[in-house]
């Protein structure tokens, strides 16, 4: 990716400021992956507005997904099989918050890992650093929650994204640890 200065990019991009619709959720999850990288994540906090360009996703997608919380229908993993467009909010070691966007259509449990953003690398760095938390579990991504996705037209290369194996999911067994379903964007 070229380097760049992330404050002009801001500055440039406020005019085109768009929050993505739920249509933007319920569609393929590869395709919903690939196409949050370069969007902006903007959180609300008081008057402030703090929008972070992601850069790293992980995608848990279906009913035979053995990494995926959706695997098994529970309490904690029931917004996963709501609609397109809701955040779902978890703690991970009894000290991480972990953030996601749930994707595709009702019933069918879906989700995005946000692992990173600009200079947050790391799930919890990045839910920590714009004080995210599980009371933001099955809202949905807008302006009206504190919470979104921004499309401030930031073009991305697909010769730009780098597709690996999701990392920390080495008991889902052999055929999910090797999909190649983290999607991040390449340094120079």
């Amino acid at each position: 990716m070229a380097s760049r200065d992330v404050s002009s990019i801001i500055l440039y991009t406020a005019a085109v400021r768009k929050a993505l619709k739920r249509e933007f959720y319920v569609r393929d999850g590869e395709i919903v992956a690939r196409e949050l990288l370069g969007k902006f994540l903007v959180r609300k906090i008081g008057t402030k507005e703090i929008a972070a360009m992601i850069t790293e996703v992980e995608l848990y997608e279906g009913f035979e997904d053995r990494a995926s919380h959706g695997f098994k229908r529970t309490k904690r993993s029931e917004v996963m099989y709501g609609p397109g467009g809701h955040w779902y909010v978890y703690l991970c070691y009894g000290m991480y918050e972990m953030l996601n966007i749930v994707i595709g259509p009702e019933d069918h449990p879906a989700a995005i890992l946000i692992r990173g953003a600009d200079t947050y690398n790391g799930p919890g760095k990045l839910t920590r650093a714009l004080r995210i938390d599980r009371t933001l579990n099955a809202m949905p991504a807008s302006k009206e929650t504190g919470l979104w996705i921004e499309d401030r037209r930031f073009a991305i290369s697909q010769k730009d994204i780098l597709r690996t194996p999701r990392i920390g999911i080495g008991d889902a067994g052999p055929k999910w640890t090797k999909r190649l379903h983290r999607f991040l964007l390449q340094q120079n």
